[in-house]
């Protein structure tokens, strides 16, 4: 049998006797395999894995790890920095330190897990800020971790410059270094960059690695299911449908609905309604998820099913003005025209745009409608494609 099968396998007689030659070997050969199979695996299985060579090592073959570590998978990242912390402490650490500071992108990455278990390391901060911005993204994230334990504020400051960029790109590497770096107390600044970002859903997926969507609404509510909103829309695009998981979503669901429905959280349970049965019922979006993640999604389809859309289009109506943050939102389940045409003399552009499109995508779309947009709307760009509309 494939020894990959074996180490993956149910069997501890045939998993422990590949995960201890694997160790006792270094067989960088397998081990390799094993990293290239790191798509094809359930998280559960990589977890397993990863328990199963943790147990294998000793304080006599520890350092059989370090020929592995060219070969990078954040499966075992964590079992790698605890073993070699917890065996070699500070004997490992000049060879550690030699492979953060000369290694592969796979040794840094995994060189500085070590460095995170290990805490002594302030002789590396000027590097450590170098690697924070990485491109290999897997060395950029855990050396921000480092700066996070350094408390490095020249860093952080930096990265909440970044937030101020007019380059959206720019903006969202600020935001995933103050998460990197566990920097809670630029949560509102990170979702003031959000809600002018078009990259919003990206941005509002990293929120939860700050601060659980649940406490988050119970600090400031809108804020709250603003982000709440745009995690829905991301999944499972950008974000994974694992995140109904992740983040507790169905948690956060009951509260809302056992808590009295305003305008804002109808929108945000008339998204989730939505995706959710979508996700539900198309076993292409669930075919690689794990039975958790399936046992989620159908459950929290079955939670919002029991919803009166009717009931929450009636309440999240109340967001069809120009000021709202959750007018986009709203917008994709109004039906009646008159609501619709009161948006197109809308300061802003995009959703005067944004209201044509659904007009026409229902038939109703009128010279008149037209009309009314172009006094609205002083873009040239944007005129000359309302006007072919």
């Amino acid at each position: 049998m494939d020894l990959i099968k074996k180490l993956t396998g149910k069997n501890p007689s045939e998993y422990e006797p590949v995960a201890k030659a694997l160790i006792d070997n270094a067989d960088t050969a397998l081990f390799e395999k094993l990293v290239k199979q790191d798509d094809f695996l359930f998280d559960f299985i990589k977890d397993n894995v990863a328990k199963r060579l943790q147990k294998a090592c000793n304080p006599s073959n520890y350092k059989n790890i370090l020929p592995l570590l060219k070969y990078y998978s954040p499966s075992y990242e964590m079992m790698f920095g605890e073993v070699l912390n917890s065996y070699g402490g500070k004997e490992i650490y000049p060879v550690m330190k030699n492979l953060y500071l000369n290694g592969n992108n796979s040794e840094k990455a995994y060189s500085a897990k070590y460095l995170s278990f290990y805490g002594n390391f302030e002789e590396l901060l000027p590097v450590i800020r170098e690697y924070a911005k990485s491109d290999f993204q897997p060395l950029a994230i855990n050396s921000t971790e480092l700066l996070s334990i350094l408390n490095d504020s020249v860093s952080k400051e930096e990265a909440l410059e970044k937030l101020k960029s007019e380059d959206e790109f720019e903006q969202f590497e600020g935001v995933k270094f103050l998460t990197a770096f566990g920097a809670k107390d630029s949560v509102n600044q990170i979702i003031e960059t959000m809600k002018n970002s078009s990259l919003s859903e990206n941005i509002a997926s990293e929120i939860p690695y700050l601060i659980s969507v649940e406490e988050l609404i119970n600090t400031n509510f809108e804020q709250g299911i603003l982000v709440l909103c745009n995690i829905i829309n991301a999944i499972p695009d950008i974000i994974p449908p694992s995140a109904a998981v992740d983040y507790d979503l169905q948690g956060v669901f009951e509260k809302l609905i056992n808590n009295t429905l305003n305008s804002t959280s109808a929108v945000a349970l008339a998204l989730a309604k939505e995706k959710f049965s979508e996700l539900a019922s198309n076993e292409e979006y669930l075919f690689d998820t794990d039975r958790n993640t399936k046992d989620a999604v159908k459950s929290i389809d079955a939670q919002l099913g029991r919803l009166n859309m009717n009931r929450l289009k009636s309440l999240l109506y109340d967001e069809l003005y120009d000021g709202s943050d959750f007018v986009f939102f709203a917008l994709d389940f109004v039906d009646e025209v008159e609501e619709l045409e009161s948006l197109l003399d809308s300061k802003n552009p995009t959703l005067v745009l944004k209201t044509l499109n659904l007009l026409k995508s229902k038939n109703m779309l009128t010279e008149k409608h037209r009309q009314e947009a172009l006094k609205s709307v002083t873009v040239p760009e944007l005129k000359e494609i309302i006007k072919v509309l």
